[in-house]
């Protein structure tokens, strides 16, 4: 059946019902005049088969959907009486019962089906054994229409068990969205708090620096720490810069990454010149051709580098660090160090993401990641970016 045919039963069921009961009604009336043609006796009187032919089929149309268990009463009443009468049980004369036993057997209450089927198929089988003469015709009058119900009854349960498994099919599918919705979300905050935690917490603890280092020097090198005071409103106006453009790709509808204020690792002359204003002396070293980087991984290195000179900016003693790139042909080797000196506390390190933020970063671009004290003192950050492929970079 066509898409059209479909939309049009599904606008018209009760024409639909009606047609159908139509042509039930014509094969159980064939199925009157064939048990009279073949009658070897003397001819059946044709209008009780008929009546109870309507009946039953009145029946189907009017309270199938309603009342299934008492129309298939009903309709296996009428059957019984017809065989009482002397007419074949053939398919076609046992229609509407069979239709009736269907309706039933899609019923979600499987042992009311079966239940419903073995009294049927008794009934019919009764009436086919008073009204059968000889043995050898019980095939045709006991066992044949029985058979013809458990039939219909294990279709209908099949049907249902599809119909079923349809429905968990359509439950599983809209649960594995809702959980996929649910986990991109929980990704998206995440990513979020990645974005303003590397933005806020630089730029403050670059600023933070710079106030405490101008406070220290204000007594004894004021000039110094004029300079330093006077180097403040750029830090800050950088962050803010940063956060303006951070919060603003956060507010667009679409998820194009060319919207994206993402700074990568040619910016890193101004980080290095940024934490030189706070007092941290800090030395770039590349070895290796450097390769160019997607726009995300780009901005994971640089991100990266940015936090961790941010916990050396906060939590170490030392005033200098180094940043190294080491380009191969399939990584990007980012090591950042730091001479001996005080390494970030257990507390601090409960207390703050920036480990974590780094080591997710790392691992969601497909790398590995380590930071921890170095053997001669001192702490290291380390971390293996996969490159693109020629293929990827050229595409």
């Amino acid at each position: 059946m066509s898409a059209r045919w479909k939309n049009r039963a599904a606008d018209r069921p009760y024409t639909v019902q009606v047609a159908t009961t139509g042509l039930l009604l014509a094969f159980t009336v064939g199925g009157v005049f064939l048990t009279r043609a073949v009658a070897a006796e003397e001819p059946l009187v044709l209008w009780p088969g008929l009546v109870l032919s309507v009946l039953a089929c009145a029946a189907l149309l009017l309270r199938r959907r309603s009342h299934p268990l008492l129309v298939l009463l009903v309709t296996t009443v009428c059957i019984m009486a017809e065989g009482f009468l002397g007419y074949l049980m053939t398919p076609l004369l046992m229609g509407p019962m069979l239709l009736a036993q269907y309706t039933v057997s899609l019923r979600p209450d499987r042992r009311t089906t079966w239940y419903t089927a073995l009294a049927a198929a008794a009934g019919i089988a009764l009436a086919g054994f008073i009204t059968t003469d000889f043995p050898h015709e019980w095939i045709i009058g006991l066992v044949n229409p029985a058979a013809w119900v458990l039939m219909v009854a294990s279709f209908g349960s099949y049907v249902r068990v599809r119909r079923e498994y349809a429905v968990a099919r359509a439950e599983h599918a809209a649960q594995e969205r809702d959980e996929e919705a649910r986990r991109r979300v929980i990704q998206e905050r995440m990513r979020i708090a990645r974005e303003l935690h590397d933005v806020v917490a630089h730029h403050l603890a670059l600023a933070n620096a710079q106030a405490g280092t101008a406070a220290h020097l204000a007594r004894t090198r004021p000039d110094q720490a004029i300079a330093m005071i006077e180097k403040l409103p750029e830090v800050t106006a950088a962050a803010l810069r940063e956060l303006k453009a951070t919060v603003g790709l956060l507010r667009q509808e679409t998820d194009s990454q060319e919207l994206a204020p993402a700074p990568g690792l040619d910016q890193l002359p101004q980080l290095v010149e940024t934490c030189a204003s706070a007092g941290l002396d800090v030395s770039v070293s590349t070895e290796g051709q450097p390769q160019a980087l997607t726009p995300g991984l780009d901005l994971t290195a640089y991100r990266i580098v940015q936090e961790a000179l941010t916990n050396v900016t906060k939590h170490a003693a030392t005033r200098s660090a180094r940043v190294r790139l080491d380009y191969t042909a399939h990584y990007l080797t980012l090591t950042i160090t730091n001479e001996a000196g005080s390494p970030p506390s257990a507390a601090a390190a409960s207390r703050g993401f920036g480990l974590l933020g780094m080591r997710e970063r790392a691992l969601s671009a497909g790398g590995t990641f380590h930071a921890g004290p170095r053997p001669g003192g001192g702490f290291e950050v380390a971390c293996a970016l996969p490159l693109p492929s020629s293929e990827e970079s050229t595409s």
